[in-house]
């Protein structure tokens, strides 16, 4: 017999809001992925073009942690047309002693939004110019607000770029950013205009076409690319590898199989034995960051089971302090 906590959707998101200490949860699951004993088996991805959805399962044991996470994260691209938001999906959290069930996290993909906005928060904080005010969002969906939320939790951000490619949806996000996050804010009508004026740049789109072409990026400026998850997406045009000085992924050999780095050995831009840093190795100090103030950077974002497990921990041991949602015993 074993007690099971069912968390919903508004219980996670009054205990896991988008702040520094979810940051530093997510920061410190990098620097654990880093070290030894993490065991983060492949991704396993369900592909339903017919619908175009796709659905990802991700999970990670962490040593030193009491509980690891498995989620399930469906994403069907056309549900807006229906009313519908695009993701959704939920954890499972079992104990890392005896395997039990501990709780059952059914977040529609909150979670995943906050552990995925975080990571590029801790991207900006290592990576981007210590000194930037200037943000380029190109997206303007829940992630494009997310991010752009994060990184004002890690650089003194006044003013944000927007673009997408629907001007309506671009210019809801620039009033949602005037009003919730007090920035001053331009809607441009091209990428390109909007990644001009960044400093740090965010790509939050599931484009099956780079958004970021050769000769587009200046000295000084920080790129994350989080929206290419799948082999299929591609945000950054494969020869842009050629003109930045520091590629970080978050785990090589799942950015070589479905994040911008994949395309980059397509193409053969990447010798396929290089080796590059990863995000953990240089928030534990193994690696270094941005060396200079006028590097090109670019992080390569495709999500993984250790950022799912950190957080769905987190979420766990605050429901246990508060006694939020419900339980039931099997």
């Amino acid at each position: 017999m074993s007690e099971i906590s069912i968390l919903s959707e508004t219980d996670l998101r009054a205990l896991v809001p988008l702040d520094a200490e979810a940051v530093d949860c997510v920061e410190e699951a990098f620097s654990r992925l880093a070290g030894a004993g993490v065991v983060m088996p492949p991704v396993m991805r369900l592909d339903i073009e017919e619908a175009n959805g796709e659905v990802d399962v991700k999970t990670a044991y962490v040593p030193g942690l009491d509980s690891f996470a498995i989620k399930m994260s469906p994403g069907f691209f056309d549900n807006p047309k229906l009313g519908l938001p695009s993701l959704n999906g939920l954890m499972v959290v079992f104990s890392a002693r005896t395997g039990l069930v501990e709780a059952l996290l059914l977040d529609n993909g909150y979670l995943t939004d906050v552990r995925t906005a975080a990571a590029g928060a801790v991207a900006a904080r290592h990576l981007a110019p210590r000194n930037a005010t200037q943000a380029s969002i190109l997206g303007a969906g829940v992630q494009a607000r997310l991010q752009l939320q994060a990184l004002t939790l890690v650089r003194n951000i006044a003013r944000v770029s927007i673009w997408a490619r629907r001007s309506e949806s671009a210019s809801e996000f620039a009033e949602w950013a005037r009003r919730e996050l007090q920035l001053e804010v331009d809607v441009c009508n091209t990428a390109r205009q909007a990644v001009d004026q960044g400093e740090v740049i965010v790509t939050t789109t599931p484009s099956r076409e780079p958004l970021i072409e050769p000769g587009w990026l200046r000295q000084g400026q920080h790129v994350t690319a989080m929206g290419s998850d799948s082999e299929h997406k591609n945000e950054i045009s494969p020869n842009v590898f050629l003109e930045v000085d520091r590629y970080v992924c978050d785990r090589q050999s799942q950015c070589a199989l479905m994040g911008e780095l994949h395309h980059a050995l397509e193409a053969g831009v990447v010798p396929e034995d290089k080796v590059f840093p990863e995000l953990g190795a240089i928030v534990s100090g193994r690696e270094k960051g941005r060396e200079s103030d006028d590097q090109i950077t670019l992080c390569d974002l495709t999500g993984t089971g250790v950022q799912d497990t950190a957080i769905a921990t987190l979420a766990r041991k605050r429901a246990v302090a508060t006694g939020a949602g419900a339980s039931f015993t099997s």
